[in-house]
């Protein structure tokens, strides 16, 4: 089996790929887009939402909350996710510092 040399990279390149391949499906975009517009927790309405079935919709908050982009809570039967504004900030920032190291050349191929 070989390995995933993720070893070679910065701590920071895992993180940052971990949490964009975790947004890197509509529908994940959409949970996202959703529960930052709520701007609330939100429980249970995202299939009536977004027009996917519940088992799909579980998934991909699973790989969200894996991500560190999201935290649910437990609230009697339903689980109540929201976005974890730490792993936000910490996303927005890099992305911020990953889009500022280009500078636009004055000649390119």
């Amino acid at each position: 089996m070989g390995l995933t040399k993720t070893e070679i990279f910065t701590e920071e390149q895992n993180r940052l790929a971990v949490m964009l391949k975790a947004i890197a499906h509509p529908a994940r975009i959409a949970i996202l887009q959703h529960i930052i517009s709520a701007n609330a927790c939100i429980c249970g309405d995202l299939v009536d939402e977004l027009g996917l079935a519940q088992p799909t919709i579980s998934q991909h908050l699973k790989e969200l909350k894996n991500a560190g982009l999201i935290q649910g809570t437990i609230e009697g039967v339903s689980i109540c996710y929201c976005i974890e504004p730490k792993a936000w900030t910490l996303l927005q920032d890099q992305l911020n510092n990953f889009f500022n190291l280009y500078k636009v050349p004055t000649s390119c191929c």
